[in-house]
């Protein structure tokens, strides 16, 4: 059974949909609780997150950058990185290249 188009609990207070995944591109929206974090972790994927509504601190390879509403970050494949929800109800769309086969249950 696909995990498309499901909602499903990642870390605690951070619940994640993936939207799509078609060729090499996959897009997923993550719903954050404030404080609530991503935990530190990195993947060969290239990614780019846009800030969909709130405010968050992004740290990537020990770099911290504040998003807020309407900016989008790039994440390089390979690097390190994790951020935290700085205000309740925050949103991000994320996109990966190439899909995260490790996030889908086909």
């Amino acid at each position: 059974m696909s995990n498309i188009g499901v909602w499903e609990n990642a870390e605690p207070g951070v619940k994640r949909c993936i939207l799509n995944a078609a060729g090499s591109l996959m897009m997923m929206e993550v719903h954050f609780a404030k404080g609530a974090e991503g935990y530190e972790h990195s993947h060969p994927h290239e990614q780019m997150s846009y800030c969909l509504r709130g405010r968050f601190i992004f740290r990537i390879d020990g770099t911290e950058t504040e998003v807020a509403a309407g900016q989008t970050i790039a994440i390089p494949g390979n690097a390190k990185h994790g951020v935290t929800s700085l205000e309740e109800d925050s949103a991000l769309l994320d996109t990966f290249t190439p899909i995260r086969q490790d996030l889908l249950k086909l």
